[in-house]
This record gives C-alpha cells, structure tokens and sequence, in this order.
C-alpha cells in the first residue's frame, strides 16, 4: 500500500488581517522610528549578536515605508543617546548595542518575554523626592520613572510593586539623570503577609491610571486577535517570511509600548477581567507562530558590514517560553 505523505504546507504572501496591520502602519502620518528601532534591536539583533549594517536594517524596514533619510537620522540618535555605537569596516559600519543599550534591552527583554505575570511579595517599592526640583527636573523624573512603571503619589513619591530599586536607579543614570540620584530616596516598605488591605487597593487607585492602561491593552487584543483567528484556522497556511517579520515587529513594538507603561501589578491587585493577562498571552502565541518564517528572513536579509550574516544565539531561542499549551487560551 502506498503510504500518504502529508499534505504540503501551503506559503502565501497575504493573509487580509496582516496586510490591514501593516497597511494602517504604512498610512501613520508620523512614525517614531526611534522607538521601532529600539524594537528591532530587542527583538532581532540583540540576539544575533547585538550589531547590524546599516544597510542591513535599512533593508529590513523598507517594507514598512520608513525612508532611508528618516532611519539614518534615528540611528544617528540613538547613537548619540548611547544605545548604539559604531565599528566601521571598510567604507561600511556596524551600529553596535553599547553596554548601557545591552543592559537596557536585557531588562526590558525580561519584561517583554516573561512567562507569566511577577509575584508580588507583599512590599511597596518607593522612590522619594526629598531635595529640591525645578519643575523642568521634576518633569524629567516623573517621565522616566512613568516608562519604568512607577505610579505618583502625590508630587514627591513615586511608588512600584515590583521594581527592582538598584536597577531602577541604574536606568535613571542610562537616561542621564544621574545628577538628581542624591535627591532621591530609595524605600522598601515592610512586609504584610495579613492579604490586600484597603490600603492597598486605595493605593492602586490614586497612582495609576488603570482605565486608560486597559483600554490600550484591549485596543491591542482587538488589533491582533483576528490576525491570530486567522493563523489558528488553518494549520497549513505559513506566512509569508517577510510579512512575518514586519508582522513580529510591529506586534512586538506595540506590546513593548504598553508594557514601559504598565506597573505589572499583581493579580491580586487587578480586576478579574483585566484585559493585560488576554494581550499577554495573545502575543505570546502570534509571536510563537510568526517565529519560525520571521527567522528565515533574518537570516537572509540581516547581515554585518562585512557581508556575513550572524547566527542567533541558541539562549534567545525560547522567548515566550510554553507555560501552557497553544491555543488554550480562552480568547
């Protein structure tokens, strides 16, 4: 008897629900390319070795309508801002992580691909302003501790769940706030094993915009879902590398957004219907689906200024680790 082979995987170039995503991408009137940047070296070269020819990732936005002009000049600030460096080779040059950028991409990549949502321990992290600030410094500290999650109480305590003190201080001096450090003070608040007091949940109120937070968290399920709806209805149809790529990025860039926002409250702080657990996991399983034709145009089209194309790194290989299966969320 002749044995059937399987039926082969069918490769098409548009899927309707990820064309209409990149095309509403490609119709912005503004584009912050500097933070797309920021993605793309998160999510793609960071683990390829943390450098890329310029032309390299010229190539690789294109496709988004970014023009060369407007990637240039991001590159060039990020560089001056020290996430990136330069090594020329020959009449080419790599844009290179620094240190600073690679610790900083590190951080957020713990963020970004975590497996589940933090536990909390039970104790507040506070930062407080006990010197003086011009309304000019305030503002720059509010902001940068806002990208890192932290709420305001009041307008001289900034507070977190979950923070990591040290590190958060470590990203105040990346962000060149090093000269407000000695007006600031670092406070870990007892432990209280007795469960969520009043206290607590007041505290989550006043710090934090929660239903602004969730309408963006939901925004983004509603943007993705049916582009995952589609990929789950046939398990035959691979996307197209290319379209998988731009799609990875973006789904990545618009998640790391909602993320530098989000405090990562614990659930026992949050309501039952909390729309960032449903983004969490739905990201999770479109990013594993788009990983494998998303790679393959990687390895064609990222390469260094001397014409080689760098392998992945085996350790980056498990981003969104399987803590439950595919397809059991309930979405």
């Amino acid at each position: 008897m002749r044995k059937l082979s399987a039926p082969p995987v069918q490769v098409i170039s548009v899927i309707q629900p990820i064309h209409s995503r990149l095309e509403d991408f490609r119709q912005q009137r503004r584009v912050q390319a500097g933070s797309l940047i920021i993605s793309v070296f998160g999510d793609a070269v960071l683990p390829r070795g943390g450098r890329i020819w310029l032309g390299s990732l010229i190539r690789l936005l294109e496709p988004l309508e970014l023009n060369e002009r407007l990637i240039r000049t991001s590159v060039f600030r990020l560089a001056k801002e020290e996430w990136l460096r330069t090594e020329t080779v020959g009449r080419r040059a790599d844009y290179v992580l620094t240190n600073s950028g690679r610790r900083r991409f590190e951080e957020a990549s713990r963020h970004i691909y975590a497996a589940h949502a933090p536990l909390w321990d039970r104790r507040w992290r506070l930062i407080l302003a006990v010197g003086d600030f011009d309304p000019k410094e305030r503002e720059r500290l509010r902001r940068a501790l806002f990208w890192q999650g932290f709420g305001v109480l009041g307008a001289d305590c900034f507070v977190h769940p979950s923070a990591d003190l040290t590190a958060a201080f470590d990203a105040l001096v990346a962000e060149g706030l090093s000269d407000l450090l000695d007006r600031l003070m670092p406070l870990l608040a007892a432990d209280s094993r007795s469960g969520l007091s009043a206290n607590d949940a007041d505290l989550v109120r006043r710090a934090w915009n929660l239903e602004e937070l969730g309408t963006a968290y939901a925004g983004f399920v509603s943007t993705y879902l049916p582009i995952l709806a589609e990929l789950r209805r046939d398990r035959q149809v691979e996307v197209d590398p290319e379209d998988a790529f731009l799609l990875r990025t973006l789904l990545i860039h618009d998640y790391r957004r909602l993320l530098l926002r989000d405090p990562e409250l614990p659930d026992v702080l949050l309501t039952a219907d909390w729309p960032g657990q449903k983004a969490r996991l739905l990201c999770k399983e479109l990013y594993r689906r788009l990983a494998l034709a998303s790679e393959r145009h990687l390895d064609k089209f990222l390469t260094l200024a001397d014409g080689s194309a760098p392998a992945s790194d085996p350790a980056y290989a498990e981003r969104f680790p399987l803590d439950d299966p595919l397809n059991s969320m309930a979405l």
